[in-house]
Protein backbone atom coordinates (compact mmCIF):
# COMPACT_ATOMS: atom_id res chain seq x y z
CA UNK A 1 0.00 0.00 0.00
CA UNK A 2 1.79 3.36 -1.35
CA UNK A 3 1.81 6.08 1.38
CA UNK A 4 -0.92 9.04 1.55
CA UNK A 5 -1.43 12.23 3.60
CA UNK A 6 -4.04 13.96 4.40
CA UNK A 7 -5.22 17.75 5.40
CA UNK A 8 -7.37 18.49 8.37
CA UNK A 9 -9.52 21.53 8.10
CA UNK A 10 -11.91 22.70 10.88
CA UNK A 11 -15.55 24.35 9.30
CA UNK A 12 -18.89 25.04 11.48
CA UNK A 13 -21.70 24.27 10.25
CA UNK A 14 -25.31 25.92 11.17
CA UNK A 15 -28.83 24.92 11.39
CA UNK A 16 -31.68 26.24 12.70
CA UNK A 17 -33.19 22.79 13.25
CA UNK A 18 -30.53 20.20 14.80
CA UNK A 19 -26.75 19.44 14.92
CA UNK A 20 -27.03 17.03 12.88
CA UNK A 21 -28.50 18.91 9.83
CA UNK A 22 -25.59 21.82 11.19
CA UNK A 23 -22.85 19.26 10.68
CA UNK A 24 -24.30 17.88 7.83
CA UNK A 25 -24.35 21.57 6.18
CA UNK A 26 -20.65 22.11 6.71
CA UNK A 27 -19.96 18.29 5.39
CA UNK A 28 -22.05 18.91 2.12
CA UNK A 29 -20.46 22.35 1.85
CA UNK A 30 -16.78 21.09 1.71
CA UNK A 31 -17.85 18.35 -0.42
CA UNK A 32 -18.52 20.67 -2.94
CA UNK A 33 -14.96 22.13 -3.15
CA UNK A 34 -12.50 19.78 -1.95
CA UNK A 35 -11.98 15.95 -3.05
CA UNK A 36 -11.71 12.65 -1.70
CA UNK A 37 -13.34 13.61 1.50
CA UNK A 38 -12.39 11.04 3.93
CA UNK A 39 -13.30 11.29 7.59
CA UNK A 40 -15.30 13.98 9.40
CA UNK A 41 -15.42 14.31 13.26
CA UNK A 42 -17.46 16.40 15.08
CA UNK A 43 -15.22 18.16 17.42
CA UNK A 44 -17.81 20.77 19.29
CA UNK A 45 -21.46 21.59 19.48
CA UNK A 46 -22.68 24.87 20.62
CA UNK A 47 -25.75 26.65 20.62
CA UNK A 48 -26.85 30.51 19.31
CA UNK A 49 -28.42 32.13 21.05
CA UNK A 50 -31.08 35.19 20.88
CA UNK A 51 -33.48 36.61 23.60
CA UNK A 52 -33.05 33.87 25.53
CA UNK A 53 -33.76 31.59 23.13
CA UNK A 54 -32.01 29.10 20.53
CA UNK A 55 -31.55 30.93 17.33
CA UNK A 56 -29.30 28.29 15.78
CA UNK A 57 -27.64 24.82 16.00
CA UNK A 58 -23.65 24.88 15.35
CA UNK A 59 -21.44 21.55 14.66
CA UNK A 60 -17.48 22.46 14.74
CA UNK A 61 -16.31 19.37 12.26
CA UNK A 62 -13.06 18.88 11.23
CA UNK A 63 -12.93 17.08 7.76
CA UNK A 64 -9.89 15.14 6.58
CA UNK A 65 -9.29 15.03 2.72
CA UNK A 66 -6.31 13.47 0.82
CA UNK A 67 -3.12 16.19 0.00
CA UNK A 68 -2.12 16.38 -3.40
CA UNK A 69 0.55 19.44 -2.52
CA UNK A 70 0.23 23.33 -3.45
CA UNK A 71 -1.11 25.13 -0.58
Amino acid sequence: MAESVYKVIELVGTSGESWEKAASAAVATASGSLRDLRVAEVAELDLQLEDGKVKAYRARVKVSFKYEGGD
